[in-house]
Parts: structure tokens; sequence; C-alpha cells
């Protein structure tokens, strides 16, 4: 099985491969580790170190405040290797004291595209959804993106058929986007497929939007598929986001990251409660990065999945609870889908979550005529939809109100009470919050711009 191993090299080794105008290679960092094949094709990460905020905070818990350091002397490196899939002599292979620099060893499990069960037809038109967004009050405000970088993390994004099928110019920057290693294509024209339609949904709300395209999804696992990835090139992705913020004034910071894909199965990953597992181990190291790129100012969203009890999709093979991983991250928006007649389409996953019980945060809409990325007669559909139709609107809020106005938990807060409450409780399983309300988002911001100094 594929892992990520995290290791505690020398402080020069560790700014080496931190260090934003080099390029670090595995045999940099560790020679040999016993028991396993070392991926030299895969770029070593530097991942910071998570404290509590609060002296005597749990270091193992996400629900707290946390800082990320990168200093030297307190960061890791993660490389990627393939261990036998004997899991009891692998783990003896790599403890503590046969190796002086391993950390940990970690699930670097296969990641999918959140695609959609069943064949029913679209319900109204990407028109529709750009009426439900009141994208002509937001543009009238001035909220149409510009100024913000959108990274959409997926299959690759075909900039052509998004600006024919939108009527507008898509601003792909490409010195920004990145391709996991082993990805060749350039940003912007790669085939038409899932990630085409996902920056086609986030360009509804926010078309100004400059793209970021990381086709994270396009990396190959041995017999893998035309359509999954893995993990280890998602910590990568987002090592690479933190770089483009960070590079960002600090008072105009606007990163937006979109991801509709997920892990849907417990065989793809280590069990819970052991130390590498994923979906429920605030530790992982991707779990870790994540809470990094969002304290550092990016807003992250995550599709919530299509394992709704309704429809299920024929890979769930969690038995409950199936938002799990990042896509139930407390730092990030998790969005369920909704369609154009308000109501909650059947696969969209039902809460709570693994990481955070309080999952999917909101709903946004899906399921409607829009990019025509699978062919003429096929709606954009899952969560996969929901996810960027949600992140389009966030942007188009950054284009006035970068992170240093409006923290990323602070504007997740604000979605959240803004949100058209579909229960009686202000959140449930299915809706959470409930369904994203643009009048009321654009009403409270207002009324925050009116407390602000002059």
């Amino acid at each position: 099985m594929r892992v990520l191993i995290q290791l505690r090299p020398t402080p020069d080794v560790v700014a080496a491969v931190a260090a934003p105008d080099l390029v670090a290679t595995t045999a940099d960092v560790t020679d040999e580790l016993p028991g396993v094949a070392l991926d030299h094709s895969f770029t070593p990460v530097a991942l910071p170190r998570a404290q509590p905020a609060s002296p005597g905070g749990d270091p193992l818990s996400l629900n707290q405040p946390l800082v990320f350091s990168m200093a030297a002397e307190q960061a890791s490196v993660l490389v990627r290797g393939e261990i036998s899939d004997d899991e009891g002599s692998a783990r003896v292979a790599l403890l503590p004291g046969r190796h002086r620099d391993v950390v940990g060893v970690y699930a670097d499990p296969v990641i999918e595209t959140s695609l959609t069960c069943g064949g029913s037809p679209p319900v109204g038109t990407w028109r529709d959804v750009e009426r439900m967004l009141s994208v002509p009050e937001l543009r009238a405000e001035g909220y149409d993106g510009a100024g913000v970088a959108l990274a959409v993390c997926d299959t690759g994004v075909n900039a052509a058929h998004v600006a024919e099928g939108l009527g507008l110019e898509v601003a792909v920057d490409r010195e920004r986007s990145w391709n996991p290693g082993g990805v060749s294509g350039d940003a912007g024209e790669f085939d038409v497929d899932h990630g085409t339609m996902c920056a086609f949904d986030a360009l509804i709300c926010a078309p100004r939007a400059s793209v970021i395209d990381i086709p994270v999804l396009l990396s190959r696992r041995r017999g893998g598929t035309a359509m999954d990835g893995l993990l280890s090139d998602a910590v990568a992705a987002f090592a690479h986001l933190r770089t483009v913020l960070e590079a960002q004034p600090p008072e105009s910071r606007a990163l937006v990251v979109s991801n509709s894909w997920g892990c849907f199965s417990p065989l793809w990953d280590l069990a819970p409660g052991q130390p590498g597992n994923y979906s429920d181990n605030a530790a992982h190291p991707f779990n870790i990065i994540v809470g990094s790129l969002e304290q550092a100012g990016a807003d992250i969203l995550f599709a919530a999945g299509n394992c709704g009890t309704e429809c299920r999709d024929r890979r769930c093979a969690y038995p409950d609870r199936p938002i799990g991983g990042a896509n139930s991250h407390p730092q990030v928006l998790s969005v369920g889908g909704v369609d154009t007649d308000g109501r909650r389409v059947g696969y969209s996953s039902k809460g709570p979550g693994r990481l955070s019980d309080r999952k999917p945060d909101i709903c946004s809409y899906t399921h409607f005529s829009g990019s025509k990325a699978f062919g003429e007669d096929k709606p954009d559909s899952g969560t996969s939809a929901a996810c960027p139709v949600a992140a389009g609107l966030v942007a188009a809020v950054r284009t006035r109100w970068p992170a240093s106005l409006i923290s990323p938990a602070q504007l997740r807060t604000l979605l959240h009470r803004t949100a058209d409450d579909r229960s009686d409780v202000g959140f449930d399983y299915e809706y959470g919050y409930g369904v994203t309300d643009t009048a009321a988002l654009l009403s409270a911001l207002k009324r925050r711009a009116s407390r602000l100094p002059l």
C-alpha cells in the first residue's frame, strides 16, 4: 500500500524543503527506510507543526484555535513510498528507533471525484442558479471575483469550453497553477471533464476570478482509473497553494480553494484508531496542512460527498458517517446539495462528520443544466457541483472583503447565520445550517461595513 512517511531530519534539510525557490528531492531528505520502497518522483513537502493556541489545549484536536509553525526546528517533511500490505510487518519496520528520523506513517488513500448516482434529468439551468444566487445584485455591488484567486483542485480545466458556455473570458493564472509529478498538460487546456464542470459552476457567481488550475486528480496510481489520484498529491498541492497565498499582500489576501473529491471507502484507508488513519485522524498530514492553509487566510471548500441514504453512490462503503477526512474538517466549508427547486438531492451525504460533528455546513445548488461537460443532456450534478457553486459565492464576497477584513472562520460563521434554515433547530445533518442566501449575506456585509472605521 502507498503511504506518506513523516520525517524530522536536520533543520537545514527542513529549511531546504520549505524554501519556495528550491526543489528538494527525496534523496536529499533520506537515503533509505527499512521496509519502504521510496517514490523518488514525489517532491518532498514541508509540514508545519500544529500546536494549541492556548496552554493546556488538546494537541490532537482540530476543534480549537491552533498555531502552525514552519520554523526549521519544528516543522517536518513528508515523503511518499510503498510498503507491504502486511500491516503488521510495515508497522514494525517503521517503529521509532528503527530509523531515528521517522515521526509517523500515514495512509495515502485513493481520492476520487464526487459524481452522482442515477440518471435523472436536470432540474433547471445555470441561469436559474445565477438568479437564485442573486448574481445581478452581487455585480451591482461590485462582487464579481475580480482580484480573487480561485483554485480548482480537480481533473484540470478547459477554459475555452467554460468561456463558450458562460459567454465570458476566463482568466487562467498559468504562473500559479500547478501539476502533480507525472501529470503533463498546460493550465486551462485539459480535456473537458469533471474539473471543467467545477470551474464553470464556480464562475457563475465570480466571473472575474482568476482560476488556478490544480489537476490533482489526474495523478495515477498503479492500476488506477482515469479519475483518481492520491492524497499525497493533494498534500503537495496545498503546500503549493500556501506559497501562493503568502506571496499575496497581507492586506488583500484572497484565495478560495474548491475541492469536489473525497475518499469513499474505509478499504482505501487504515482503520480508525490506528495512527496512520486519514478519515478520523486530526493528526494526518493532510488534515494538518488544510488547517494551516486556512489559518493563513484561504477559504477552503469541500463537497460533502454523494453517500446520501436515498441515492447512494455505488463506491460508498462507510456504514455510517460518510463525511470523513478533510471533507469534515472543522476549518473547511463542507457543502451539501439542493436542486433549483430547493429540495435536498438524495445523494447528498448526511452528517455527522468524522472530524467535526456539524457537517455539512451548508447546501448549495446542483443537478442543473450547466457546463455540459458530460454531454448536452447531462446535468452538473452531485455535491461536486454544489461545492464550486458555493466557492463562487465565497470568491464574489472576497472581491471586497479580503481575509484581512473577514477571516475564513468569520466568513464561514456569516454563511451559517445567513443561510436559509430548513429545519426547526438551526442545524441539522441533512442541510447543515441551510441553503446559501445571497440577499441575507449582502445585508449582513452591509451592516458589518457600517461598523468599520472610516
